[in-house]
């Protein structure tokens, strides 16, 4: 594979494995909701709208979402304490918890898929996983920078 085909690759290859995990784990939940509540653990606090940026969706989309996950225990808003028009979503305890299940709950039901790699592929791996981790590190308006 060349360079050019590498990234591309991984991004469809890791879509692929999360659709494959949430089926074969039953679980129902949107993938939005995940994305959300890995953003609000990484990043703490954000506005709305750099949300929704962040989660590559709209804001009203997002507000919807926010809704749900709010109703449900997982998230919170409040105002933001320097613009108190604008409102700011953080995870709450119990968000964090189901987080912490559906990372569990899917390596899980991927370890089979995985459990005839050598050392060497595992290696491989973590080594791949460092280097998109470092270059998946959201810009600087995920907190600031709005005016809704």
């Amino acid at each position: 594979m060349n360079r050019t085909d590498v990234v591309p690759s991984l991004v469809l290859s890791a879509h692929a494995l999360a659709r494959i995990a949430a089926q074969d784990a039953g679980n129902e939940a949107p993938s939005a909701q995940w994305r959300v509540l890995s953003i609000l653990e990484r990043e703490g606090g954000i506005r709305l709208g750099s949300l929704a940026r962040a989660a590559r969706t709209t804001q009203p989309g997002m507000t919807r979402l926010i809704g749900d996950l709010e109703r449900a225990g997982l998230v919170e808003r409040s105002s933001d304490p320097v613009d108190s028009r604008a409102t700011v979503v953080d995870i709450t305890a119990a968000g964090r918890e189901a987080a912490r299940e559906w990372r569990t709950e899917f390596r899980r039901t991927l370890a089979p898929r995985f459990a005839d790699l050598s050392d060497a592929d595992w290696d491989a791996l973590a080594r791949a996983a460092e280097i998109l981790a470092a270059h998946t590190v959201d810009s600087p308006d995920t907190k600031t920078g709005d005016s809704e």
